[in-house]
């Protein structure tokens, strides 16, 4: 028997390659199923003049998905686990997260060069206050320029020498075969990934049947992982307007997690580290959030 799916995405090309990327996971399971993409337009998608956390954070990027899910015109949405704020609407769940994608950060150049080959002062492109605070930390003569738009339009405005480089996730790159675009990749110890960097996630109505989309989208091991992330995201509270960062592997049946907090004027930045049992995640993730809160504690 058929079954027609109705997936809302955000119609950026990366958003687009995410959702068909997760149709044809679940295809191959149920080549029976028909999907209809329904391209939807966030706030984030439209006001590309202003930092994200000037108009009100990750939100911008899932709230009109998301109720276009509670109003049932889509059944499913798709969206890259670095979007989704702390909490997300009531009536909704994350059914499932998909395998991670390299979730480290890249520098990306028109010459070649890498972060310590850049002249001094030079402008480098980035929207997020976590990769500034991060950068910042490393060459601090550098200008941090607000670079907003989809991948390829941040890559245009590098070509066309409004940037002397700019940072972008490898995840996004990769996805739509940019990987030659790549000059530097970050180790997810040295620049922290955001939250559920390179995983994507699929929203659903907290009622339906999810099934389907277990068996041919989710990953244990990432989903432990952002189990982790969120948990501490949730409780450092932390928006677009804080910069925050955590990133959690599993090396046997251990989950090490690494954490940063920045306060929200940029003048701090607190890192810590934790690992434990991988079936403890988001008990590891309060963990470490009470690890940094002590930190900004004493200072």
């Amino acid at each position: 028997m058929s079954r027609k799916i109705r997936v809302g995405s955000r119609e950026s090309d990366l958003a687009l390659t995410q959702t068909k990327w997760v149709i044809n996971e679940v295809k191959k399971k149920y080549p029976e199923y028909e999907f209809e993409i329904v391209g939807i337009k966030t706030k984030g998608d439209i006001i590309l003049d202003t930092r994200l956390d000037k108009i009100g954070g990750k939100g911008l990027f899932i709230k009109e998905l998301e109720q276009e899910l509670l109003d049932k015109k889509i059944d499913i949405a798709v969206h890259s686990m670095k979007d989704m704020p702390a909490e997300i609407a009531e009536g909704l769940t994350i059914a499932v997260v998909s395998k991670r994608e390299d979730p480290r950060d890249v520098l990306v150049t028109s010459d070649g060069r890498i972060l310590e080959d850049l002249p001094k002062g030079a402008v480098l492109g980035t929207s997020s206050a976590r990769r500034e605070v991060q950068v910042l930390s490393k060459r601090p003569d550098l200008k941090i320029k607000t670079l907003r738009g989809n991948v390829l339009t941040r890559i245009n405005k590098l070509l066309n020498n409004e940037y002397d480089a700019v940072m972008l996730a490898a995840a996004g790159l990769k996805r739509l075969g940019l990987e030659d675009r790549c000059v530097q990749y970050f180790e997810v110890e040295d620049v922290i990934p955001a939250v559920g960097q390179g995983a994507l996630a699929v929203q659903t109505r907290s009622e339906d049947d999810i099934g389907y989309l277990v068996e041919s989208v989710h990953d244990e091991g990432t989903s432990q992982c952002v189990k982790a992330e969120r948990a501490y995201l949730l409780r450092l509270n932390g928006g677009c307007s804080v910069p925050i960062a955590a990133h959690a592997v599993i090396e046997g049946e251990v989950m090490k997690v690494h954490g940063m907090f920045a306060t929200e004027d940029r003048q701090s930045v607190f890192r810590a580290y934790v690992e434990g049992d991988r079936h403890e995640a988001a008990e590891l993730g309060e963990r470490l959030a009470e690890m940094i809160l002590e930190k900004m504690k004493l200072g």
